[in-house]
């Protein structure tokens, strides 16, 4: 029997990523691509029932940190667990390219501190079968993976590479310095990077306390790096920033795609210090865009929270000296010591060090984290608010939440996007027509964040299980999540249903969805240890018309590749 496609998806309520209403429709696909969308006749060698499922596109994150994780693993897990098709990594200006031998253990140790990634896992897991960034693209091609991945040009990597000691120090660049960065970047597109990469912020700094080496990079460098790209006409820039001074900090972003032409995004978020200030940033990036520049924010879909706990790289007690006595003994035994009276009353009677007073001790801004996570809580489900109920101090509450489950209970600590106690900021960000969702950090914080998970928060909070405020349509989050985020970056060839595209898929049993909490897992290289969170009601994905998983669990298919710079959509598409 002859065959016209390689697979049909059967009857699934179809959201095509443009941001229309579904439609009930079948999905044939043929060579890795769309074939045909509407009422197929024709067979399918194999075919899949999508009655009473979601058929989207695969979700594409541009903000993730798989750089180490890719030269090591085939599974970009947790993306790939919560429909993500095509990630892209080498953000925030950390990455492991280029990058001379001697200085191996000095990005380790960036990456250590940025990213919260141990330095054991990344000095066994690395390879190290590189010094160029173009080696590098050619180390992650002979590679697969579960889903399609796309790397930037990190600028740290790149500032230590041309300047050696002097960049790690955040010494000027030279003129000659410049050269030779813009001459990288360009070969760095030409190869097949997506963009390039860069930090301006006091939140990043190396192991053992220093800032990262592009702190403080002057406007001469960072737009001559941009020149670069803009000689290899391609690429996106990408900038993550304190941004002390909002208005100085981003008319430097605005002269940096006023000089190259190149898009640009930056990460926005509320501060607790400045709540308002994200507005003044949207302000700003509206007037940008209307002045014909292509400028985008990068914006989460929830708070960034910290989780604390017994396994976890930190935990309310964690600078107590009575603590501090027993920090690294196996996980068995100190459950074993803090469920003893005697020591346990011993710890709760300790004065913590100044430490301690910060966000490890904030128990009137941090929450249990219970088996279906609430990523919205109110003031009555934090630490302080449970132990009035009680009747005993907000430690004891902690102290007995993180020895349940064997020592596996977690505390949540939002800390950006919630400095109101509600999420109406991150609506506010979300909808705006300047920004993409972004800021997942998957691959990376592995002891203390667990954002993989965004593209599925979006899905259930923001469209079925909000109470609090505004909901978003089904439609506008797949859009967000899969059109916008995949054009911010150059990939026209995916992101939408429609024939000629990618056929990068998830099949939703949207009223099944949901997150489960995150849990710690010992699988990284030297046996290290990560968190990861799974979700329930992806009863497939599908990467380049492969079925990568079903009903989460992975099939063997690894059909993802290194991408090598932006795509085009297809002819039939680009006319539309």
């Amino acid at each position: 029997m002859d065959h016209a496609f390689d697979l049909v998806i059967r009857g699934g309520e179809v959201i095509d990523g443009t941001g229309q209403p579904p439609v009930q429709a079948d999905v044939g696909i043929r060579d890795g691509r769309i074939a045909a969308v509407g009422r197929i006749a024709g067979a399918g060698r194999e075919e899949i029932d999508a009655k009473g499922h979601l058929v989207t596109p695969g979700f594409v994150d541009v903000h993730t940190h798989y750089d180490g994780q890719a030269t090591w693993d085939e599974r970009m897990q947790p993306s790939s667990w919560h429909g993500v098709t095509t990630a892209v990594m080498g953000n925030c200006g950390v990455g492991f390219a280029p990058c001379r031998p001697q200085d191996h253990d000095r990005l380790v140790r960036l990456m250590e501190g940025v990213e919260d990634i141990p330095f054991p896992v990344l000095s066994q897991g690395l390879p190290w079968n590189w010094e160029s960034y173009p080696d590098y693209l050619d180390a992650l091609e002979r590679r697969r993976f579960d889903i399609d991945l796309g790397s930037q040009l990190p600028h740290a990597a790149l500032r230590v590479h041309v300047m050696g000691e002097r960049g790690a120090n955040r010494e000027p660049a030279t003129p000659a310095d410049i050269a030779t960065m813009a001459a990288i970047a360009r070969r760095a597109a030409e190869a097949g990077a997506l963009g390039f990469s860069t930090s301006r912020t006091l939140n990043h700094r190396t192991s053992d306390g220093q800032p990262t080496p592009t702190l403080t990079a002057a406007e001469d460098e960072l737009v001559g790096i941009a020149m670069g790209l803009k000689a290899a006409g391609a690429g996106v820039l990408q900038v993550v920033s304190d941004f002390a001074d909002p208005e100085a900090e981003f008319a430097l972003l605005r002269r940096m795609v006023e000089a190259s032409g190149r898009p640009l995004s930056f990460s926005l978020v509320q501060s607790p210090i400045h709540p308002d200030g994200y507005k003044t940033l949207l302000a700003a990036l509206r007037r940008a865009v209307e002045a014909g520049l292509p400028m985008k924010a990068q914006v989460a879909a929830r708070p960034v929270g910290v989780l604390f706990g017994l396994e976890l790289t930190l935990n309310p007690f964690s600078y107590h000296p009575t603590y501090r006595e027993i920090a690294k003994a196996p996980l068995a035994e100190r459950v074993a010591l803090l469920s003893d009276p005697d020591f346990r009353a011993r710890l709760l009677a300790d004065a913590p060090n100044e430490q301690a007073r910060g966000m490890v001790g904030n128990f009137g801004r941090m929450h249990l984290m219970g088996p279906e996570p609430d990523y919205e809580p109110t003031a009555a489900s934090t630490v302080t608010a449970v132990a009035q109920a009680r009747g005993v101090a907000p430690e004891a509450v902690a102290l007995d939440h993180m020895l349940g489950d064997g020592g596996r209970g977690m505390l949540y600590l939002p800390f950006l996007n919630y400095a109101e106690g509600s999420l109406d900021p991150a609506y506010a960000m979300m909808t705006h027509p300047d920004t993409v969702p972004g800021l997942s950090d998957g691959g990376a914080h592995v002891g203390m964040i667990c954002d993989g998970s965004f593209p599925t928060t979006l899905l259930t909070h923001w469209t079925r299980d909000r109470t609090r405020g505004p909901r978003l349509s089904v439609e506008q989050v797949v859009r967000m999540q899969a059109a916008d985020t995949a054009a911010s970056v150059g990939l026209f060839d995916r992101g939408r249903i429609a024939p000629g595209l990618r056929a990068d898929l998830n099949m939703i049993d949207y009223g099944r969805l949901k997150l489960k909490a995150p849990q710690v897992v010992y699988d990284l290289p030297a046996g290290g240890r990560r968190l990861i969170q799974r979700a329930e009601g992806y009863a497939a994905t599908l990467v380049a018309g492969e079925v990568t998983y079903r009903d989460g669990d992975p099939t063997g298919a690894l059909p993802g590749r290194l991408l090598r710079g932006a795509k085009a959509a297809p002819n039939a598409i680009a006319a539309e």
